[in-house]
């Protein structure tokens, strides 16, 4: 069986924008969903709705994978399923290996979705020699004495770091060293990588703080609108008759 170390995928040497990339995996998600209803073809309209984007930027985005659908019949399902797991690189096996296996490193291990979507767990590794040998998934943890050779056995080109922030870079500088050339990266902390190693940081407290900023936001804009509505009938009155012939305010006020 082939492995992420052997074949690489083609993306970027057929230069497609990393944008279009990034929403590939919302295409294909929501294409399997279509697929496990049987259902045999989408237009671009549905398809982007299911996606979370324009109908334009879809099109556009399938222009690069050579795929323009059928005028009056849309896309076929199955072979959009197919050519984009094909340029994902997920019609092979990758072997990933998960390092930190504290509460956060046994939920990604215990997620059944790597499986269906072309990834395979080789190896769970943590540095407590207490945990080792202990089943997580059905696999047993093995210490993080031994990651290189695990590496180097199981041909694994994609590590997950689950580890607290203080440990991140030495486990990173260690997988690199080891031949590991993509780094999904959980931990709070800015990873620092050579040329050539692809790294995506996923930070659950960033993610909150952005949706903190939006609920301020909207509340911030309620509070105002129900300040306007409740301000007296005179002083809106007062608020248009300070205005200028085109509705700003003069530089100098009428005494």
């Amino acid at each position: 069986m082939a492995t992420g170390r052997t074949h690489r995928p083609a993306t970027r040497s057929r230069g497609i924008p990393e944008a279009t990339v990034a929403r590939l995996p919302l295409y294909l998600r929501a294409l399997t969903a279509l697929s496990e209803r049987s259902v045999p073809t989408v237009s671009s309209e549905e398809l982007a709705a299911a996606a979370g984007v324009n109908s334009a930027k879809l099109r556009k985005d399938f222009s690069y994978l050579g795929s323009y659908g059928t005028r009056g019949v849309g896309y076929d399902v199955e072979y959009l399923v197919y050519q984009i797991s094909r340029e994902l690189g997920l019609t092979q096996d990758w072997p990933v290996v998960i390092v930190g296996i504290g509460n956060l490193g046994a939920a990604l291990a215990n997620y059944g979705g790597f499986a269906s979507r072309g990834f395979r767990v080789a190896a769970l590794i943590d540095a407590d020699p207490a945990m080792a040998g202990k089943p997580v998934a059905g696999i047993p943890v093995q210490h993080t004495d031994e990651l290189e050779s695990i590496i180097q056995d199981n041909g694994v080109s994609i590590g997950v770091i689950a580890t607290p922030a203080g440990a991140a870079q030495q486990v990173c500088d260690r997988l690199v060293a080891a031949g590991v050339t993509s780094i999904l990266n959980f931990a709070p902390t800015v990873l620092s990588v050579p040329d050539g190693v692809d790294v995506r940081k996923v930070d659950l407290s960033i993610e909150l703080q952005i949706l903190a900023f939006h609920e301020q936001r909207k509340a911030g804009e309620e509070s105002t609108a129900d300040t306007t509505a409740a301000a007296p009938a005179a002083t809106r009155r007062q608020s248009a008759t300070d205005q200028g012939p085109d509705g700003d305010v003069p530089a100098v006020m009428p005494a």
